[in-house]
C-alpha cells in the first residue's frame, strides 16, 4: 500500500463498484439542479404534512370506536392512503428527477 491514498471504507468500495457497474450498463447519472433540490423537497414536505395530517385524524377516530371491526377498517383505510400519498410522492419526484417537474 502507498501512503499516497488512504484507505477506503466499505461503503465507498461498494459505491465505486455501483458507479463502475452503471457506467458499463450504459446508465447515466446527471447532478440534480437547484430547481429539482427545491422541488423534490417540496414534494416530500408536502407529503410528510399530509400523512401527519392524516395519522392525527385516524387517531381521532379511533378513539370514538370501539368496535374491533370498525378498528380494523379504519386503520386499513389509514394504510391505503398512507401508500397512496407515498405512491403519489414517488411518482412526482420521479418525474421532476427526469426534468418534467
Amino acid at each position: 500500500m502507498t501512503e499516497d491514498k488512504p484507505l477506503k471504507s466499505s461503503l465507498e468500495l461498494a459505491m465505486e463498484r455501483l458507479k463502475k457497474k452503471d457506467k458499463d450498463a450504459g446508465v447515466e447519472t446527471t447532478p440534480l439542479t437547484d430547481a429539482q433540490k427545491a422541488a423534490i423537497a417540496e414534494a416530500r414536505n408536502f407529503c410528510e404534512a399530509k400523512i401527519a395530517e392524516r395519522e392525527v385524524l385516524h387517531h381521532s377516530k379511533l378513539r370514538r370506536v370501539v368496535d374491533p371491526a370498525e378498528r380494523e377498517a379504519l386503520d386499513a383505510e389509514y394504510r391505503r392512503d398512507r401508500e397512496r400519498l407515498i405512491s403519489d410522492r414517488d411518482a412526482k419526484i420521479e418525474k421532476i428527477r427526469k426534468g418534467g417537474g
